[in-house]
């Protein structure tokens, strides 16, 4: 079937050409991370800011204190909340609810390992006071022995949880999944988990940056200073989505 992206079409490539011409492109934002790297200037060409690790790119956000601005075209120097609230019909279409752009997505350079972590489901985020954040990660790179720490392992118990927190060996609760490129794994709000060192990652998620930190690896931030944890949040949060065996990658 002839379609107007069809490259082995005449006209195919122009067709498209014309098409993405009316894409909206956005400055990405870079955050520095102690667990970043320089794997985004590697693996992509970017320019990235000097003598800091970077372990995010914020692609696509739209929230109060970090904005996407369209950086070419028509729209070029306008932010994704300035189109969200005053052109969503045109832009989006009029099925779309809600005060902000519903997903966030970035690029992570796991350099390090993240800390073990879990955000707030549903049933639990408005009396935390956050954000539930349901994501799903896309491995663009990994290192031969890269893996994902996702959900705590079957009958561990909040007495468990909570010495381990003690003695930091809470990983040893949680599953551990290799993975490997071209794959993916869907993160539920509510399920506790860490990406591990040498993972290049596409992440969609809610719009949400509520993160509450279990464990840290015994590190401290690019301040110099330990990062803060939030054991009670998480004690709210963590039993709520375990699993009896480990999460599966997907191709």
């Amino acid at each position: 079937m002839e379609t107007d992206f069809a490259p082995n079409r005449s006209g195919g490539y122009l067709n498209c050409l014309r098409k993405m011409a009316h894409c909206l492109t956005f400055t990405p934002l870079y955050q520095p991370r102690v667990w970043g790297g320089r794997k985004l200037s590697e693996a992509f060409g970017r320019p990235l800011p000097a003598n800091t690790p970077i372990g995010e790119s914020w692609e696509l956000v739209d929230r109060p204190g970090e904005q996407s601005v369209v950086d070419r075209g028509p729209y070029q120097g306008r932010s994704l909340h300035q189109l969200w609230s005053e052109q969503r019909d045109e832009l989006f279409g009029d099925w779309f609810l809600g005060e902000r752009f519903p997903i966030l997505i970035k690029i992570l350079d796991a350099t390090e390992p993240l800390s073990v972590q879990v955000h707030p489901p549903l049933t639990v985020a408005k009396a935390l006071q956050g954000d539930p954040k349901t994501e799903i990660w896309y491995f663009v790179q990994t290192a031969p022995d890269a893996g994902v720490y996702v959900g705590l392992k079957d009958g561990t118990s909040k007495e468990q949880f909570k010495a381990a927190l003690a003695d930091g060996s809470v990983a040893d609760l949680v599953h551990r999944t290799p993975t490997r490129p071209d794959s993916f794994i869907f993160i539920p709000s509510g399920r506790i988990h860490a990406i591990d060192a040498g993972n290049l990652i596409f992440e969609i998620q809610q719009n949400s940056d509520t993160t509450y930190r279990v464990f840290d690896w015994n590190r401290v931030g690019l301040d110099g200073k330990p990062r803060e944890l939030h054991i009670e949040p998480c004690l709210w949060a963590k039993l709520s989505t375990r699993l009896s065996c480990p999460a599966s990658i997907s191709t």
